[in-house]
């Protein structure tokens, strides 16, 4: 096996002949993801392999060859451009040089990573779980009540019997309303804020845990008794959506004309001539795929999350301004597309290409009302290319400070050194 660090030596050979990353990849016999994967030193390449990466760039496979450094060389380098300090240049001789400390700095990383996604998720919790907020207000107000009465019972010396009777009712009530605030919060805690028999997960949440279980696969068979029975009438329309897309996109057509058009699902759709967002949701819940989804309402509220490893989705609160889902609610009948960067800028920063369309309809006639709904497709795409738009999940967890469309600070400001001010662009 080759050393990790000729992956970027084949890269930078590549770039500098001008060739795509996917011609190579045909060139050696490799996949373009394979290939992809090598050059950002996520692999280890073979020797067999290098000889034929060498070949289709004209060069000699000692030419990739390297002493050392790591297959972590490109997460050091993401670590030092978030870092003005670090001597980004110098990132390939500290992994060659000191492998044991690179190794500590990037768990370091990883664990900083880590904790700022925690507190991002209490935050999200605290500031917008309506169920939470409820449960907080109940056992504030029991602890304000008792506490009054108690004051009351213990400084009023000559209270007559009748009133010291009603107060101590008072006292019982509002303690055990107290205890059962409180053992509903724990519970709740406890849970992570998921499912549980008392339903302390909104229908929506409840549908989407069932849903994802299944890996999406819910066309057919019983919906769970253990639901709340808002949540088994939602996951009813899922199921009736989901059938009714089989019906207009049935899986031999629906198979070949993926393999015609790829993932687009406007093309599938129109080669079908099936509705738009029956072929946004076959494309999405294809497991084999791995694409993500979101539906939203006119309101900008997502009512549909089917999430994919990388790109964040909100629990609570307004999602990023700057997804193309708001731009194609807003453009109903226009297909909006754009390649995204998620996440704090790096060259490690996972990119996606998002579709979304949108549709407005007049279920009661022209005396009522318009409703709109829009779809995105999320797509991963590769690394490098063109600069993309940095997007996030909610400006309050997002790590770029200096977008335009921020409309509050992040909870992250001002870490890793980055600049906390926000920039509402009004």
């Amino acid at each position: 096996m080759v050393a990790a660090l000729s992956g970027s030596k084949l890269r930078a050979r590549r770039m500098a002949l001008g060739l795509r990353q996917g011609d190579v990849a045909q060139a050696a016999g490799v996949s373009a993801s394979y290939l992809n994967l090598i050059e950002h030193n996520r692999r280890r390449v073979p020797a067999d392999v290098l000889a034929r990466l060498a070949a289709a760039l004209n060069d000699a496979p000692e030419a990739f060859a390297d002493g050392g450094g790591g297959a972590a060389l490109d997460d050091l380098r993401a670590v030092a451009l978030a870092w003005p300090s670090a001597e980004l240049a110098r990132a390939d001789e500290f992994a060659q040089r000191l492998p044991g400390w690179a190794e500590a700095v990037l768990a370091m990383h990883q664990r900083s990573l880590a904790q700022e996604a925690a507190i991002a998720a209490v935050n999200d919790r605290m500031s917008h779980d309506p169920h939470l907020s409820a449960s907080l207000h109940e056992v504030l107000s029991a602890v304000a009540s008792v506490r009054s009465t108690s004051v009351i019972l213990a400084e009023t010396d000559d209270l007559e019997p009748e009133w010291q009777a009603r107060f101590m009712r008072n006292l019982d009530q509002d303690s055990a309303r107290l205890a059962k605030g409180a053992e509903a919060l724990v519970r709740y805690l406890d849970s992570g804020g998921q499912i549980d028999a008392q339903g302390s997960a909104s229908p929506q949440e409840e549908v989407e845990a069932w849903a994802s279980g299944l890996d999406w696969q819910v066309a057919s068979g019983d919906i769970p008794s253990t639901l709340s029975a808002p949540a088994r009438d939602m996951a009813r329309g899922l199921q009736a959506d989901i059938r009714a897309d089989h019906a207009s996109l049935p899986e031999a057509a629906f198979r070949a004309a993926l393999s015609a058009h790829g993932p687009d699902p406007l093309a599938i759709a129109n080669a079908l001539n099936a509705p738009p967002f029956a072929a946004f949701r076959r494309l999405a819940f294809a497991p084999e795929l791995g694409l993500g989804l979101v539906m939203c309402d006119g309101s900008g509220t997502l009512v549909l999350r089917r999430a994919v490893a990388g790109f964040s989705l909100p629990r609570f609160g307004g999602a990023c301004p700057l997804w193309p889902l708001f731009t194609a609610l807003a453009r109903p009948m226009q297909a909006i597309e754009a390649v995204v960067e998620v996440g704090a800028a790096s060259a490690n920063a996972p990119r996606f290409a998002l579709r979304a369309f949108g549709m407005a309809s007049h279920p009661a006639g022209f005396g009522g009302p318009e409703l709109r709904r829009a779809m995105m497709l999320i797509i991963p795409a590769s690394a490098g290319g063109p600069p993309a738009l940095g997007v996030g999940a909610t400006c309050r967890t997002c790590q770029r400070q200096a977008c335009p469309a921020r409309r509050e600070p992040s909870i992250l400001a001002g870490a890793m050194g980055r600049d906390s001010g926000p920039n509402s662009g009004l």
